[in-house]
């Protein structure tokens, strides 16, 4: 049998572009033989379509687009497509989770979606009723029948010898595995996080030399808000060895004849880091360019974190579409603004000098009579970061031009932020990437580019906010290297104060760690939607309350 895989960047609710992207895909996987057309989870409404769910002229727009869909298929190949489809049962959710079998110009069965995440950035029982079990269709090739399964994402994430608790009481690989399936196929859309794609090819690779069958699995590639989808469709055989896999973080039509492995491509995934790279660069491109924005606008300071966010932009979108403003306080050093310029000349991109020093002066001289009787703080300091927020927002409005957010995880995490000054934006590139990580991806920009884009000094000068004379990060932070070590154990890994203390970490700075993460919750409920690349982002996936006492 010659299958196409058909890893697609669907832009959610764009319905009809969808469609045209599938019907076209199908012509091409005809042209190339193939016999069967697998394509992504959701891929007619895209995914995920949220409260989209809620409103029935999508979900009706989104079954009739998949009945139109299904002439594309007179005269072969039959084709797998996921969409929406209503549930007419008086109990039970609304809808289902499906997946389309178009053949021979009609719509010739449907499939359900068997297990439903709730965890992490899913909420699938939210809308949807889980299948009562797993589905199989007859498919004749050359004079002989095969029975293929089929499963939706999350129904192969349930396997016993992976996961030390299960989530799920069924296992619907087990249910096909009892009907004598020839070939199982799964439509996903499996968000990327470092590290993944190698739990997600043990996983899979693992069921198919469990039932000796072999395995195909289609996964939706781009950027859909915070979620980065990183493709990487792959094929097992029935021993469990990959035998294919499109590329990552691209649109792929990948063939694979299953009589004929040997002649399948076996695309490289990026190491870890280049796979945290490539998928800011394009989620930023795909938030800028589904959102309708033409153009970016980036504050540089002359630090790593404007820097790397500026490096990832100008490979997302281009030099021309990328305006670098430095805005100077008299606070600011030479070196950095040197840093800034150097930049921007570096990657080819607009750049220009806005002072605040006179509007951080009058502001001073306006409130004085206000703040008589105490002593210069924080409240100064913030002033002009507000004030550089307050430029670049009028920048954005002026001109149309997306206000690109700079913070870092480490940051947003501790507080070490200004609301509606360097938190002001409409896209937090690197808001989910830690300090160290930032110099990592700074790197890994001047090594792709060839050269030192991103200044020597900028990398080696210790980082600074530049708010006050002669002030360092390390002044009111832990060294970065120990703050990450924290933030990645109680963020991310839910470890309380005794167990991070107990990896060996000083008990009075765990503390003081961990309180300022839930002191500063109130400040991440009004920041930018930020991409996620880690297991837990501040965002949708970790819901915590803010008028909250714990620990």
């Amino acid at each position: 049998m010659i299958i196409a895989l058909a890893q697609t960047n669907p832009v959610v609710g764009d319905i009809a572009g969808n469609c045209r992207q599938i019907g076209e895909r199908i012509k091409r996987a005809k042209e190339m033989g193939a016999e069967l057309v697998v394509f992504p989870e959701l891929s007619v409404p895209g995914y995920p379509p949220q409260d989209l769910l809620r409103k029935a002229g999508f979900v009706q727009d989104n079954v009739c687009a998949v009945e139109r869909l299904a002439e594309v298929t007179a005269g072969g190949p039959a084709a797998l497509v996921g969409f929406v489809q209503p549930n007419p049962s008086a109990v039970g959710r609304t809808l289902w989770n499906a997946t389309a079998l178009l053949r021979n110009g009609r719509l010739d069965g449907r499939f359900h979606k068997s297990l439903l995440p709730t965890y992490d950035v899913f909420d699938e029982l939210r809308y949807f009723e889980p299948a009562e079990s797993a589905g199989s269709f007859q498919i004749d090739i050359n004079g002989q029948s095969h029975r293929v399964g089929v499963t939706i994402c999350e129904d192969l994430w349930n396997n016993a010898k992976l996961f030390q608790r299960r989530l799920y009481h069924r296992d619907p690989m087990d249910e096909l595995a009892r009907t004598g399936v020839d070939l199982v196929v799964n439509l996903s859309a499996s968000p990327f996080t470092v590290g993944k794609q190698a739990i997600r090819e043990q996983l899979l690779g693992g069921h198919a030399s469990a039932k000796s069958v072999p395995l195909v699995c289609v996964n939706q590639v781009g950027g859909n808000d915070d979620l980065l989808f990183d493709g990487a469709s792959c094929v097992f055989d029935g021993s469990g060895k990959l035998i294919a896999r499109a590329r990552a973080f691209d649109e792929d039509l990948l063939i694979i004849d299953l009589d004929n492995p040997a002649a399948a491509r076996v695309e490289p995934y990026p190491d870890q880091i280049a796979s945290v790279w490539q998928g800011l660069v394009m989620g930023t491109h795909d938030y800028v360019d589904k959102c309708g924005f033409g153009d970016v606008v980036v504050g540089l300071s002359g630090g790593v974190d404007s820097a790397v966010t500026a490096a990832i932009a100008t490979e997302a979108l281009g030099c021309r579409r990328v305006h670098g403003i430095a805005m100077p306080s008299r606070y600011s050093s030479e070196h950095s603004i040197e840093d800034a310029q150097a930049l921007a000349v570096n990657l080819g991109i607009d750049f220009r000098t806005i002072s605040i020093r006179e509007i951080h002066e009058t502001f001073e001289r306006q409130l004085a009579p206000v703040f008589e009787g105490r002593s210069p703080d924080t409240a100064e300091e913030n002033i002009q970061a507000r004030t550089r927020g307050s430029i670049l927002m009028a920048l954005s409005n002026k001109f149309g031009w997306l206000l690109l957010s700079t913070g870092n995880k480490s940051e947003l995490a501790v507080g070490y932020c200004t609301l509606y000054g360097d938190m002001c934006g409409g896209l937090a590139v690197i808001s989910d990437v830690p300090k160290t990580m930032v110099y990592e991806l700074a790197h890994v920009a001047n090594a792709r580019a060839g050269k030192e884009v991103i200044p020597r000094s900028t990398l080696t000068k210790a980082p600074s906010a530049e708010l006050r004379p002669d002030q360092h990060d390390q002044q009111s932070l832990p060294p970065y290297d120990v703050l990450d070590a924290i933030l990645h154990q109680y963020v991310e890994q839910d470890k309380s104060a005794a167990e991070i203390i107990a990896a060996g970490l000083e008990p009075a700075l765990v503390h003081d760690v961990i309180n300022r993460v839930d002191r500063n919750e109130y400040k991440r409920k009004q920041a930018a939607t930020g991409l996620k690349v880690t297991s837990r982002a501040f965002g949708f996936g970790r819901r915590m309350p803010i008028a909250a006492r714990f620990g």
